[in-house]
């Protein structure tokens, strides 16, 4: 069985939550992405949210959220995808970059739109009253 080992950014606005759109995809997925060889946590969650988003994480903000496990979407031969979340405070303005073609904030009610493992995380959130 094959895991991909990805990091996820959870930024919460009005107990909704920032997710991504990348071009040809149908999916919404909570920004991130995965580590390079090397790479701590903090650094790959930093430089992922700055290629995909343009904005700085604080690092000295940085807190872990959780870890879930899910089958990875668009994959069928049960690769499984393995998301280590964590929120974090920003600086800079939220724009789409790189090859992510639209940000949106979604709400519970909006959970069909993303991935299996994005869907675990909305079930948690909305656990914690965090997202409605």
């Amino acid at each position: 069985m094959r895991l991909i080992d990805k990091l996820a950014w959870i930024e919460l606005k009005d107990k909704a939550i920032l997710v991504t759109r990348s071009r040809g995809k149908d999916k919404y997925y909570i920004p991130g992405g995965k580590r390079e060889q090397g790479e701590s946590d903090e650094q790959a969650l930093c430089r992922e949210v700055k290629e995909e988003l343009t904005v700085d994480l604080k690092s000295n903000t940085l807190q872990f959220v959780g870890i879930f496990e899910a089958l990875a979407h668009g994959y069928s031969d049960g690769t499984l995808v393995k998301m280590t979340c964590y929120s974090a405070n920003y600086s800079g303005i939220l724009k789409a970059d790189s090859e992510i073609e639209e940000i949106q904030w979604l709400h519970y009610a909006d959970i069909e739109k993303v991935a299996h493992v994005d869907k675990l995380i909305f079930n948690f959130l909305r656990e914690k009253g965090l997202l409605v």
